[in-house]
């Protein structure tokens, strides 16, 4: 992976990673387009530059991250992520397999579209304003809703936005405990990929992520680059997100998910772009 293949995945990565139009599914088109996607590398590269986007949420809210005496909300969150650590335990195989298919993400894609457009029509009086009314059992729920994301071009973000939101949040607190909710999940994630996972070399020998990370001068530069890239995007998008969510909810994201799903089904067709 070349320095600039690094930032464009990072690109990718900030700018969608918090929008309801999956992050993973924007990145596999690109490094599908780019001619990378099934190198060993560009797979962990599309978990590991999660940490930039991870950290750009607690610079942004770290006043939250830091209130010790709210202990609460520590424990909403450990709660939430427990679902999703649970069953990407049990199919981590599964999950794999599904990212080798930009097929799955078109239609993931699309079909999410038109779930924004109906979910943006639903849920017009919400009965929680702030993160402090939400409750144990229904932060669970919400990381429940939170696991569809483990399939490609679902969304993490709109899973558990409209998750929030079914029970019972306002747009944006239900978008704001996604972002809280996103650090634990996505830690995990790029912990386990850097450190447990193993990941087949070019040679055929497995090895560990941060092996694979050491092995390369090329491989740690796009990784440190890549992830300060993130960061810097990501800041930019939630600051974003959050104003236009309030101000036109989600129907723009749900036809542009659909468009883009139609887009990556014609790639698809023509050859553009292969299938696993």
């Amino acid at each position: 992976m070349s320095i600039l293949e690094a930032i464009i995945i990072a690109i990718v990565e900030g700018l969608t990673e918090f929008l309801p139009v999956s992050s993973t599914g924007h990145m596999i088109i690109a490094s599908s387009l780019l001619g990378i996607h099934t190198e060993s590398f560009t797979k962990l590269f599309e978990v590991a530059i999660q940490l930039g986007a991870i950290l750009a949420v607690v610079v942004l809210y770290w006043k939250k991250f830091v209130d010790f005496k709210s202990f609460s909300f520590y424990i909403k969150l450990a709660l939430a992520v427990v679902p999703a650590l649970l069953l990407g335990f049990l199919f981590s195989d599964q999950i794999d397999a599904l990212l080798e298919s930009p097929l799955t993400v078109a239609i993931t894609l699309l079909l999410g579209g038109f779930v924004l457009i109906f979910i943006d029509r639903s849920f017009q009086h919400p009965r929680i304003h702030e993160e402090a009314e939400i409750g144990y059992g229904k932060a669970i729920i919400i990381g429940i809703w939170q696991c569809l994301a483990m399939i490609p071009g679902v969304s993490r973000s709109a899973a558990s936005i409209i998750g929030g939101m079914q029970q019972g949040l306002s747009r944006k607190v239900a978008a704001e405990f996604s972002f809280f909710l996103a650090v634990p999940t996505m830690a995990a994630a790029t912990g386990y990929s850097l450190v447990l996972k193993d990941w087949p070399g070019a040679d055929g020998i497995e090895q560990k992520g941060y092996e694979m990370l050491l092995s390369s001068q090329d491989n740690l530069v796009a990784f440190v680059v890549g992830n300060i890239v993130a960061f810097v995007v990501a800041l930019l998008a939630i600051k974003f997100f959050i104003g236009f969510l309030q101000k036109h909810g989600f129907r723009w994201f749900g036809y542009y998910r659909i468009v883009a799903g139609i887009i990556l089904l014609i790639l698809l067709w023509t050859g553009a772009i292969q299938n696993g």
